[in-house]
């Protein structure tokens, strides 16, 4: 896939020098991407395998954590081993900072960098999570994550857990595909063209069609639950990465400021049901998604000061969305305990609620 509408990711995660932004020019996000498939019948040369491939994902990347929340509400977690870099990454490209001697424990490579060197060697484009990396080559198959979490869905579905949902049914697929376009181009990337917008007629521009965008989802959102249907699908996962890192980071650093998530009654409540799901809040990490955002961006934020705040205990509060009806796993059930070692660090979380 290569139009905006249907690849997602952002290229590059990191840029020279830390600039993201061109003097003079709005925002304009490169979607070319890796888009070789993992299938259950392997047509692109890459078949459903489990323990064959392990999942690259930085917590502090709204793209990748929309990865492992669909791996965990699916329970992929046997089936797909994850990697994990840091929050922040060099001029190369994301590193396993957090792993002993700063190597993935599974593929032994500090940088992400050297996954697509070893499947392309003169590799023009940026280094993006998510991506997904044949184990026993040691070489990337694909970063377009847009396809990975639908293939996850779709072709993944002998290695789902026992209750796991459907997020991606085939009933309600072309309502799912049209919101998620609105939500991509307007929402998720809308908050990127006004941080990196590079004129003020270009944010001005970028930010009438972000809160225009968000009114919408306000309405839409005050009388149903979820997005499309009454349970979580592909569309809530989409959407729930942005409304989570909008107060922490967005509002104020991307400068997406008429209001607060907290002050949008439907959004702020139903962010809030999501992320006291299982599957969701369990996989954010706010310390991490403030450094990401905070230290890599130079060009915006030339200090690297990361706020203490704001104070984001009111995730934890009730939402009440329950009265709205609705199932959030269908006829399934809620995924169990997050696998050991992969939890959230707890004092980053401790450290987020207490602001």
């Amino acid at each position: 896939m290569s139009t905006e509408t249907t690849t997602e990711a952002e290229r590059p995660e990191h840029h020279e020098g830390g600039r993201y932004t061109t003097p003079g020019q709005e925002y304009s996000r490169d979607t070319r991407y890796i888009t070789t498939r993992i299938t259950a019948d392997g047509r692109d040369g890459y078949a459903v395998e489990p323990g064959r491939y392990r999942l690259v994902a930085a917590r502090a990347c709204p793209w990748a954590n929309r990865t492992l929340i669909v791996r965990r509400l699916l329970g992929l977690e046997e089936a797909i081993s994850v990697g994990l870099p840091g929050p922040t990454h060099d001029a190369r490209s994301w590193t396993f900072d957090l792993d002993a001697g700063g190597k993935d424990p599974v593929l032994g490579i500090h940088w992400l960098q050297e996954a697509y060197f070893r499947r392309f060697p003169d590799y023009p484009r940026g280094i993006t999570v998510p991506a997904v990396v044949d184990i026993p080559t040691g070489a990337v198959v694909t970063n377009d994550f847009a396809q990975i979490t639908l293939d996850f869905s779709t072709e993944w579905t002998a290695y789902h857990r026992d209750g796991a949902p459907d997020l991606y049914p085939e009933a309600l697929r072309e309502e799912i595909d049209a919101v998620n376009r609105r939500v991509f181009t307007e929402v998720n990337n809308g908050v990127y063209r006004c941080g990196f917008a590079g004129s003020q007629e270009a944010y001005d521009a970028a930010y009438a069609r972000l809160w225009t965008a968000l009114d919408w989802l306000e309405e839409r959102l005050t009388d149903r639950r979820y997005l499309v249907g009454d349970t979580i699908t592909e569309a809530d996962v989409r959407l729930f990465t942005t409304l989570v890192r909008f107060d922490a980071v967005y509002h104020g650093h991307f400068k997406c400021n008429r209001n607060k998530l907290t002050e949008m009654p439907a959004l702020w409540a139903y962010a809030r049901d999501l992320f006291q799901t299982p599957g969701f809040g369990d996989t954010v990490d706010f310390q991490q998604i403030k450094e990401h955002y905070y230290i890599v961006h130079t060009d915006i934020n030339p200090t690297g000061i990361v706020p203490a705040g704001p104070d984001l205990s009111g995730w934890l509060t009730p939402h009440g969305r329950e009265a709205l009806g609705g199932r959030p796993f269908g006829a399934g059930t809620a995924p169990g305990p997050v696998r050991p070692g992969e939890e959230v660090d707890p004092a980053h979380t401790a450290a987020a609620m207490r602001g």
